[in-house]
């Protein structure tokens, strides 16, 4: 059953119903789904659909000729076979049936490894034939440096020629859980902490088990799929998958500093730069800053702070790369009742943060809030104080979610957390003195615990206080 991709059907099939033909290129991170979404997106529509093998140049050509007479015998009758790429290519534009053709190439980079011409060839049948055809062309592919930088860069041959593109992203939230309907507000918060949105690990657990089997006979098992998956994934993705593995560990222990990631993993800064730009690149790691920093303080090398933004990568790091000795000696239950099962919650309240700020967002989308925001996320700095004598004095402090309008007049700052024990009204209290922001604002509170009866009446009295729960934010 495929779930999801509602937004990204739209636009294929927005693209399909034009009365041109169109040059859409798809591509993402391996596992993403790329080829299902296609493959979803072609079922009610005549589509050609190749996918790419790790061929030589010759042998791919062979299959690519072979694929395309299959699917449109009639073109033997004139052309008993291709002479060269071009001349295949070319029979793109002659594929017989009224309506507008969907053709495919997927893991377009394999093809092009065994032939560089490749994109020349397209480049120009595209100006002299196929851009006047009726049919849709799209190429993907997962290897997001080749796109980018080889295939759509200003100097290279199909720059200008896409009439779409769009990077597919993992799911979101309201997507992922679609996986395990049955599961309380809780667990799928707890799974979509450990899996993320890629279809391919989602996939992988049995909605009607329990999230604690799932994760024992799924994860920690040897010789299971995601048992050895992120290391398979580096060493298809990074020429030095050793060095990636342990800049990765040393952020998912929490150094999230450039200086800090340096230090814990013994490596100068110069080639710690260039791993870090790559795994940017890759969509392994992201550079957060606090909320509302300039553009000019972005570039700085010592503002921000650098996290895994792979639920499943942080899960892996955290715990099975961690104890990967026991695992493959089949400790897979002591391992979740000694280490995981007492730190499920802690970890996944990092998630917890992430989802707040989806359902915030989804509320802004729709104009359900006290106003429109145009910057939303982490917030982290010095805030001023006074002591009991009004001397002033600065703290560091760190707010889970920060929202503001267009000229900083309003604001939504949020608390989130993660654990089965109400919120109390010290808790809001301490929230009210993180920060010192002059305007209207706005307080949102989450909690998986619910909230105790005081917090409840300060809400009825003020009018600036939102109580929100797991399941208001799974509606």
């Amino acid at each position: 059953m495929f779930i999801g991709r509602e937004q990204e059907l739209e636009f294929l099939n927005k693209r399909y119903k034009s009365n041109q033909a169109e040059f859409i290129v798809v591509y993402g991170r391996r596992r993403v789904g790329k080829t299902e979404l296609l493959t979803e997106f072609c079922r009610d529509k005549p589509s050609f659909f190749y996918i790419c093998n790790e061929y030589t140049g010759s042998k791919q050509f062979a299959s690519f000729s072979d694929a395309l007479f299959a699917f449109a015998p009639s073109l033997h009758k004139s052309i008993r076979r291709f002479s060269d790429w071009e001349d295949a290519f070319s029979a793109l534009g002659e594929l017989p049936g009224d309506k507008k053709t969907v053709v495919v190439i997927d893991e377009f980079p394999y093809m092009c490894r065994g032939d560089k011409s490749i994109p020349s060839v397209i480049q120009n049948l595209w100006d002299s034939k196929l851009r006047n055809a009726n049919i849709m062309f799209i190429i993907s592919g997962s290897s997001i440096s080749f796109i980018e930088d080889e295939l759509l860069g200003v100097k290279n041959p199909l720059y200008g020629r896409a009439t779409g593109i769009y990077k597919l992203e993992p799911m979101p939230f309201e997507d992922a859980v679609k996986f395990f309907p049955d599961y309380s507000d809780e667990d799928k918060i707890l799974a979509f902490s450990v899996l993320g949105g890629v279809p391919h690990y989602l996939k992988q657990f049995d909605p009607d088990n329990t999230l604690e089997n799932n994760i024992k006979e799924k994860i920690l098992t040897k010789g299971t799929v995601l048992f050895n998956e992120v290391e398979y994934i580096l060493h298809q993705e990074l020429r030095e998958p050793v060095a990636y593995i342990t800049l990765l560990e040393a952020i998912a222990y929490g150094n999230c500093k450039f200086g800090e990631i340096c230090s814990n993993a013994h490596m100068e800064s110069s080639k710690v730069s260039v791993y870090l730009k790559n795994l940017l690149e890759l969509g392994f790691v992201m550079r957060e800053f606090p909320v509302l920093t300039t553009a000019k303080d972005k570039t700085k090398k010592n503002i921000g702070e650098y996290r895994l933004s792979d639920n499943f990568f942080r899960f892996w790091f955290a715990y099975a790369y961690r104890y990967m000795s026991e695992l493959e000696q089949g400790e897979a239950e002591i391992i979740w009742r000694q280490v995981i099962e007492k730190d499920l919650h802690r970890f996944a309240s990092k998630t917890f943060e992430e989802v707040a700020i989806r359902y915030l967002r989804l509320q802004n989308r729709f104009g359900l809030l006290p106003f429109t925001f145009l910057s939303v996320g982490r917030w982290w700095g010095n805030v001023k104080h006074r002591d009991e004598k009004g001397k002033p004095y600065s703290l560091p402090e760190e707010i889970d979610i920060l929202a503001c309008s267009e000229h900083e007049k309003r604001f939504i700052i949020g608390e989130c957390k993660f654990r089965n024990e109400a919120f109390d009204m010290r808790e809001l209290e301490k929230l009210r003195a993180k920060h010192e922001r002059k305007g209207e604002i706005y307080y949102y509170l989450f909690s998986l615990g619910g909230f105790t009866d005081k917090v409840k009446e300060e809400a009825n009295i003020q009018n600036n206080i939102a109580l929100i729960t797991p399941s208001d934010m799974l509606k």
